[in-house]
């Protein structure tokens, strides 16, 4: 197998993860033993905030007053796009049942979460999208309740499209909290008297480590970290649209991998002199994350063949994946290691952070060779449920006690013998040796 680094980065995802990993177990003891005095001083110390934790309904809709038409109208169709398709989610599961042997039926009854606990970041930069990513998607699986926390906003409360993009998804309450504060008040309960059963969203990596912590004792979405992105890019690409691209993930954040992989040397070449003029031409927030993002976790791997860029790009398992390349069929076809597959050169990942319709909480940090993105497949639970006649019975409980004695079980083995010997009184069946140690 031929592969070139032509950039290597110097640091991975877990690089920062240590320093995390120890505030986090600190914040989060300090909130279960003080439980909400923690998080308003928590929300104090980190956030300035000593307003209301929860947002009335009369709050959130005189804020919604102050928002402009053209934005109402651009929140309200990309919601819309994700509801379309989160509800077009929800249609491709559905409850059955069958008869696995005459009198025997099983089957499966999807029941959503009764509550599901959203964030929805506001730091660097505010996120309107993830309210509704995650909210309108709760919403479509069947979430009775459904609580979205956000940061305050530069001292005031959350940020105002944020709130209203909440309200369009439509949340059921809204606290004004971020980071570990927000992910621990949702998990216990806090200010609502409601736990949550899953805790969804993207957030830094203080929050992406109170969700690994508290898995267990909620449910998550993913275990996530900073934003990635991959491109696959053949000598059809155009370079200049890959490296833009890539610098328009990379401004995520500091920590946030952008990597390109090609079978062409010369597009590569083209597209890390192209970067960091683009990165130079961005504004100061941007410029600063996207640099960091380049320099210490960029990386330009150069192979000889197509399955060879499958190979290496499914072994990264990126978050957001994009392909520039010939016979796009083929890559849907061949590619199996990614959060969400973006085709062709029209469809960029910035499209379906904000608006195309398909969800943008991803995994990452290589999540996605195991798991897929968010869902409404994640608010639901896929209950199972069986019932038996008398005759099924008889079958079943045979092997049952037989396979129960073989493993040493018993107790198990005697609850069919004591079905049997009520239903069928006199009849003798072969219900294995009994155990005797």
């Amino acid at each position: 197998m031929a592969i070139e680094y032509l950039k290597r980065a110097s640091k991975t995802p877990e690089t920062e993860t240590g320093t995390a990993r120890e505030v986090v177990t600190a914040m989060l003891g300090e909130i279960e033993r003080r439980g909400e005095e923690a998080v308003r001083d928590y929300a104090l110390k980190l956030d300035k905030w000593d307003g209301p934790i929860l947002v009335t309904r009369e709050e959130m809709e005189r804020r919604a007053r102050e928002v402009p038409d053209q934005v109402r109208r651009d929140i309200a169709f990309a919601a819309d796009q994700v509801r379309r398709f989160a509800d077009a989610q929800r249609e491709s599961v559905k409850d059955f049942s069958v008869e696995l042997l005459p009198g025997l039926t099983a089957g499966q009854k999807l029941v959503p979460c009764n509550v599901a606990g959203c964030y929805v970041p506001t730091g660097r930069y505010a996120h309107i999208a993830s309210a509704y990513m995650s909210v309108a998607t709760a919403k479509a699986a069947g979430v009775g309740t459904v609580v979205a926390c956000s940061t305050p906003y530069r001292g005031g409360g959350i940020h105002p499209y944020v709130l209203y993009a909440m309200m369009v998804a439509g949340a059921d309450v809204v606290m004004t909290l971020g980071g570990v504060q927000a992910i621990a008040a949702m998990a216990y309960g806090l200010f609502t008297g409601k736990p949550a059963d899953i805790i969804v969203g993207p957030g830094n990596k203080f929050v992406a480590e109170a969700k690994r912590m508290l898995f267990g004792k909620v449910g998550i979405d993913v275990f996530a970290g900073p934003s990635e992105v991959a491109v696959i890019a053949d000598e059809t690409a155009d370079p200049l649209m890959v490296a833009v691209d890539l610098v328009g993930q990379a401004e995520h954040g500091h920590e946030s991998p952008a990597w390109l992989f090609t079978s062409s040397r010369a597009l590569a070449d083209e597209v890390m002199r192209a970067v960091p003029g683009l990165i130079a031409d961005l504004p100061p927030t941007a410029r600063d994350a996207a640099a960091a993002a380049w320099r210490d976790y960029g990386e330009v791997i150069v192979c000889d063949t197509r399955e060879e860029l499958v190979e290496v790009s499914d072994r990264y398992a990126s978050e957001h994946l994009e392909v520039h390349a010939a016979d796009l069929g083929w890559w849907r076809e061949a590619l199996t290691n990614y959060g969400s597959l973006f085709l062709g050169e029209e469809t960029t990942v910035a499209f379906g952070d904000k608006t195309s319709g398909p969800n943008h909480i991803l995994p990452t940090k290589f999540a996605a060779r195991y798991s897929a993105g968010l869902s409404v497949h994640k608010f639901l639970k896929p209950l199972t449920w069986q019932q038996m006649s008398r005759d099924a019975c008889k079958t079943i409980a045979q092997v049952t006690a037989r396979i129960s004695r073989l493993e040493g079980m018993e107790a198990h083995a005697r609850t069919g013998d004591y079905r049997l010997a009520k239903y069928f009184p006199g009849h003798n069946f072969d219900m294995g040796v009994p155990v005797d140690a």
